[in-house]
C-alpha cells in the first residue's frame, strides 16, 4: 500500500497542480473508488522550498481541510479543521523541500466529493491550485450511517428441516427504496428461491424470500438498495443429518514405506464416496474403505500410505444430493535411514581382500615374494645336504 501511494504521489505530481506565477490553474478532475486514498497534488513549479511557508487546503471554499505554516499544522495541535477531515488528512513532509503541498485523504466518503483549492496566501502573486474530487461510491452496508429506509439486518428462520433438505426463510421489514433479496451459499453463489413476497406499506416494504436447501453449508440472504449504495445480509448454517460432516483425519504413524493417515466419516447418508488427493487434486491411492452400515447411515473409513511431504485432502462426496465436503491436513515426511551398517561392513571387507590379492600379485610378479611348491621345497632340502661339510667328509671317507 506504501508502495502503491508513493508511485501514485510521483504520477500525480507529474501530472497535477503545477503552476507559476501569472498562469491562471488548470482544474484537475480525480476519481476514486470509496474507502481508497486520494493523493491531491499541488507544487510550484519553481520547486522552491515551502519548508518555512504556508499553504491551505480548502474544500467548496468553505471547509478547511488542511493546513501547513512553517511546521505547524493540524495533525500536530492546531485547531480549525472541519471535522469530517479530522485524522484522514496528512502532507509529504519530505517533499516540502520542492516546494510540493500535496496531501493525501485516506479511506475517503462520498461526501469527500467536491472543489478543493490549494492556495500559498503569503507568496505574490498568490498561487493556487483546483481540484474536482469524484469519490465513487460502493455498495456495502450503511448502517452506522442511519440513511433513512436503509434496509435493517435480514431475518432467518429455518421453517422446516428432515435429513434430506431444509426450508429457509429471510424477511426484511420497513426497507425504502424497495430492496433486493438473494438467497446464496458460502462460495457466493445465487441459491434458487421462490418468488419473493412483498407488501407495500406506503412506499416502505416488507419482503420475504423463502428457499430449500439440500446440503450441509453456510447460508446467506442478501439485501441490496443500489440507489443508495447500500448492502446488508444475514447467515445462517444448516447441517442436514444425512449429508456428510466434515471428514476427521488421524495420522496413524511413520512406518519404512511412509506416512500412514486415515480418513473418517459418520453417520452419512446417503453413501459418501472418499477419496484421498494431494495438493495438485491429484488422487492418491488407498485401501479398501471399511464401511459401516447402520441401518441406512455409514460410517466410512478409508487409510492411505504417502510417500512425500504435501498438503493432503480427504473429499467425501455424496451426489445424490450434489454434497461434497473435505478436510486437509499437511505431512511431513522424513527420508528413510539408510542401513550402512549391514551393508558397508561386507563391502568394506571384500574390497580389502580384493586389494590385498592385487598388491601380493604385483609383488610376486616383480620377485620381491617367491611363492615355493611342497615339491620344489624338496628338491631345495637335497641341493642344500649336498652343499653340507659334514656330508662331504663322509663322502670322502667312503672314496678312501
Amino acid at each position: 500500500m506504501e508502495l502503491l501511494a508513493v508511485v501514485c504521489l510521483c504520477l500525480l505530481t507529474w501530472s497535477g497542480t503545477t503552476f507559476a506565477a501569472g498562469n491562471g490553474p488548470d482544474v484537475i478532475k480525480m476519481v476514486v473508488k470509496e474507502g481508497d486514498d486520494a493523493i491531491l497534488p499541488c507544487s510550484l513549479s519553481t520547486r522552491e522550498n515551502i519548508v518555512q511557508e504556508l499553504f491551505d487546503w480548502k474544500r467548496d471554499g468553505q471547509k478547511e481541510v488542511f493546513m501547513y505554516d512553517d511546521g505547524d499544522q493540524y495533525n500536530n495541535g492546531r485547531t480549525g479543521q472541519d471535522e469530517q477531515f479530522r485524522g484522514r488528512v496528512s502532507h509529504f513532509p519530505d517533499q516540502l523541500q520542492f516546494g510540493d503541498a500535496s496531501i493525501v485523504i485516506r479511506n475517503t466518503k462520498v461526501t469527500d466529493s467536491g472543489n478543493y483549492t490549494c492556495d500559498f496566501p503569503r507568496l505574490q502573486p498568490i498561487r493556487r491550485g483546483l481540484i474536482e474530487l469524484v469519490v465513487d461510491p460502493v455498495l456495502k452496508d450503511r448502517t452506522e450511517e442511519n440513511i433513512p429506509g436503509a434496509s435493517p439486518k435480514p431475518s432467518i428462520i429455518t421453517l422446516n428441516q428432515t435429513k434430506d433438505w431444509a426450508l429457509l426463510q429471510c424477511e426484511v421489514q420497513g426497507a425504502s427504496p424497495k430492496p433486493q433479496l438473494q438467497w446464496q451459499d458460502s462460495g457466493g453463489n445465487m441459491v434458487p428461491a421462490k418468488d419473493p413476497q412483498v407488501t407495500d406499506r406506503g412506499g416502505s416494504y416488507d419482503i420475504i424470500l423463502q428457499t430449500t436447501v439440500t446440503k450441509t453449508d453456510h447460508y446467506r440472504c442478501v439485501a441490496t438498495q443500489e440507489e443508495i449504495n447500500h448492502q446488508v445480509h444475514a447467515e445462517t448454517f444448516v447441517h442436514l443429518n444425512g449429508a456428510a460432516p466434515k471428514p476427521s483425519i488421524t495420522t496413524l504413524g511413520e512406518t519404512k514405506y511412509g506416512v500412514q493417515i486415515k480418513c473418517e466419516v459418520q453417520g452419512a447418508s446417503p453413501k459418501p464416496q472418499l477419496q484421498w488427493q494431494d495438493s495438485g487434486g491429484n488422487m492418491v491411492p488407498a485401501k479398501d474403505p471399511q464401511v459401516t452400515d447402520r441401518g441406512g447411515s455409514y460410517d466410512i473409513i478409508l487409510q492411505t500410505t504417502v510417500t512425500k511431504t504435501d498438503h493432503y485432502r480427504c473429499v467425501a462426496t455424496q451426489e445424490e444430493i450434489n454434497h461434497q465436503v473435505y478436510a486437509e491436513t499437511y505431512v511431513p515426511v522424513h527420508a528413510p535411514e539408510t542401513p550402512t551398517g549391514w551393508i558397508v561392513g561386507p563391502v568394506l571387507g571384500a574390497f580389502l581382500v580384493v586389494v590385498g590379492a592385487v598388491v601380493l600379485l604385483v609383488l610376486v610378479k616383480k620377485g620381491r615374494i617367491k611363492l615355493i611348491s611342497e615339491k620344489g621345497s624338496s628338491a631345495q632340502s637335497e641341493r642344500n645336504s649336498l652343499k653340507d661339510p659334514n656330508s662331504s667328509e663322509q663322502q670322502n671317507n667312503q672314496d678312501i
